[in-house]
C-alpha cells in the first residue's frame, strides 16, 4: 500500500454496508477500507429493515454512522406508522442524516405524486430533528428543487448524493448553499458532463461516496461489488481534475463531510 494512504482519513459519506454483498464480509470490507485510507463510513438505509440494520452496524463498529430513510422506489408502500417509526429511530445517537429520500423518475417504481408526498414528509422529519438530508434525484431535478425550496426555512443542510447533473444544475444547487457528492461514476470515460460539474464545486461543498455495492470506479470497474476501499480512486481522479495534491484534496473533503454530518 503506498505510503501516502497512511495519513489520509477519507469518509465514505454514502454506502450500503448492510446489503448482503458487503454485510457478509463486513470485517474484511472495513479492513480493506482502512488500509486504503477510507476510515469512516455512513451506511444509508433505504427501507424499514435496512434502517434498523444500519443503526445496528453503526452501534457495532467504531467510526460508522447511519442515515435512515425510505427510498423513492418504495414510496407507494409508506404508511403514517412507517413515518412515525422513521422519526423515532432517527433520534438515535449514531444517526447523522435523513435519507436517502427524493424523487426517481427514471424507473418510476412508485407514482410520482406519492414520491413527492413521502419526500416532503422526510423533509419535515429532518426539519423537526435538525438533521441533514441525503437526496436521491434521478431525472427529477426541477421537482426536487421545488420541494426543497418549499422546506428551505426548516431544512438547512442538504446533499445531492451520486450527483448526475450538469454544471448548470450544480450551480443551481450551490446557489442554495446545498452540497454535492460524487461517486465513482465521475471517473468513467463517458462522464464528461459530471466531470464538468465537479470542476465547479468548491471543496467546502464537495463530498465523496461509493454508493457501494454499486458502480465501482475506474480503473476497478470490473470489480462487480464496489466497496469503500475503492473510493480512493475517485478521490485521486477528482484531485487530478482540480489540479490538487491528493492528500490536500482528501483532507479538505473530509473536513467538509465532518462539518456537514456533525461528526466529531
Amino acid at each position: 500500500m503506498p505510503s501516502c494512504h497512511r495519513t489520509m482519513e477519507l469518509i465514505d459519506t454514502h454506502c450500503h454496508l448492510t446489503f448482503d454483498d458487503l454485510a457478509q464480509d463486513i470485517d474484511g470490507v472495513l479492513a480493506r477500507s482502512r488500509a486504503a485510507g477510507v476510515t469512516e463510513w455512513i451506511t444509508v438505509g433505504t427501507d424499514q429493515q435496512e434502517n434498523r440494520k444500519a443503526i445496528e452496524f453503526a452501534e457495532r463498529f467504531a467510526n460508522m454512522y447511519a442515515a435512515v430513510g425510505i427510498h423513492p422506489h418504495d414510496a407507494k408502500t409508506v404508511t403514517t406508522q412507517m413515518l412515525a417509526e422513521l422519526k423515532k429511530i432517527a433520534q438515535h445517537k449514531k444517526v447523522v442524516a435523513i435519507g436517502e429520500t427524493g424523487l426517481d423518475y427514471h424507473y418510476d417504481l412508485s407514482p410520482r405524486q406519492q414520491q413527492k408526498d413521502v419526500f416532503a414528509e422526510h423533509l419535515k422529519i429532518a426539519g423537526e430533528l435538525g438533521l441533514p438530508v441525503i437526496i436521491h434525484c434521478r431525472e427529477a431535478f426541477d421537482d426536487t428543487m421545488q420541494i426543497l425550496n418549499e422546506h428551505r426555512s426548516t431544512v438547512e443542510k442538504v446533499v445531492f448524493h451520486c450527483f448526475s447533473g450538469s454544471a448548470e444544475q450544480a450551480k443551481i444547487v450551490l446557489d442554495k448553499s446545498f452540497y454535492i457528492s460524487f461517486t465513482g461514476v465521475v471517473t468513467f470515460k463517458n462522464a464528461r458532463i459530471k466531470q464538468e460539474a465537479a470542476r465547479i464545486v468548491p471543496l467546502d461543498r464537495l463530498m465523496l461516496e461509493t454508493d457501494s455495492p454499486y458502480m465501482s470506479p475506474e480503473p476497478m470497474r470490473r470489480q462487480k461489488i464496489n466497496e469503500p476501499a475503492l473510493m480512493i480512486h475517485t478521490a485521486r481522479f477528482l484531485a487530478e481534475l482540480k489540479q490538487m495534491d491528493l492528500e490536500d484534496f482528501a483532507q479538505a473533503v473530509a473536513t467538509t463531510s465532518k462539518a456537514f454530518f456533525g461528526l466529531k
